[in-house]
């Protein structure tokens, strides 16, 4: 596939389920809960449709797998050398906060590696978006779109980014090897953008994720020059195993320290 073109394209699907999620986020709405009790609102659904009815548009035959479809067994998706990963509306906490940082998320999966991702900041008319061999963008308000890279050298204290709805005592534990650091708190797939960009030096994710949930930024990483390493040294694989949870992993962006060496 014609990466390049195809990223464009790509970005205004996701900026079109960002205009189907705001027209809901300025109203009062409800909200559900799945199986597993995470909150749903109809934003996640209203994004979901817009996402699967362009990805048809620019190919009927390629997958989807998005966290608000019904999942296919893995006795299926085993078989998909390519496909799209999606999750509509990542960070729904903070949709129901209305704090603003929630994304769209549409990963491009080839042979389990992220080659493509786009992520959509709607509250902010942001984009964050890269293509394997095309390098990592970000683009405001309908700006150009600017080049974007990892941060190099020693800038003094790391800046760690993290959750704002997600902390647990492994990461504590991790923040204290470290020692004197500075923490960036960010909401949704936002925490690896802020690493790509070269705003926070690493991401450490000692916690449950879903595969929907990382790949668009992984993606937009790996084209910033970064990393997302699993705890055992390895890159981050989609739809290698039949669940679609993610191991614990670090999102690598200045490489002047031993970032897997604290774990």
């Amino acid at each position: 596939m014609d990466l390049k073109r195809l990223l464009p394209q790509v970005v205004d699907i996701a900026r079109n389920a960002g205009s189907a999620i705001l027209e809901i986020y300025e109203q009062d709405f409800d909200v559900e809960h799945k199986a597993d009790d995470s909150p749903l609102t109809a934003a996640d659904l209203a994004a979901h449709k817009v996402i699967v009815a362009g990805l048809a548009k620019l190919d009927p035959v390629l997958p989807v797998l998005s966290e608000e479809s019904a999942q296919q067994p893995f006795a299926e998706r085993a078989d998909w050398e390519r496909y799209w990963l999606v999750d509509p509306l990542d960070g729904t906490k903070e949709f129901i906060k209305r704090n603003g940082e929630f994304t769209v998320n549409i990963a491009l999966i080839e042979n389990h590696e992220p080659v493509l991702g786009v992520v959509h900041v709607p509250v902010m008319n942001k984009d964050y978006f890269g293509a394997q061999g095309h390098g990592a963008f970000r683009q405001s308000e309908g700006g150009e779109p600017e080049a974007i890279r990892v941060a190099s050298g020693d800038a003094g204290s790391p800046r760690v980014v993290g959750s704002r709805s997600h902390r647990g005592e492994l990461l504590d534990a991790y923040l204290g090897r470290l020692g004197d650091h500075e923490m960036v708190p960010m909401g949704s797939s936002l925490k690896f953008c802020v690493v790509a960009e070269g705003n926070a030096d690493v991401y450490p994710r000692l916690g449950l994720t879903s595969e929907w949930d990382t790949a668009a930024a992984h993606a937009v990483v790996n084209c910033a020059g970064g990393k997302v390493l699993a705890v055992s040294g390895e890159p981050l694989r989609y739809n290698a195993k039949e669940d679609i949870l993610n191991p614990h992993f670090v999102v690598i962006g200045n490489t002047n320290r031993d970032w897997m060496g604290l774990l």
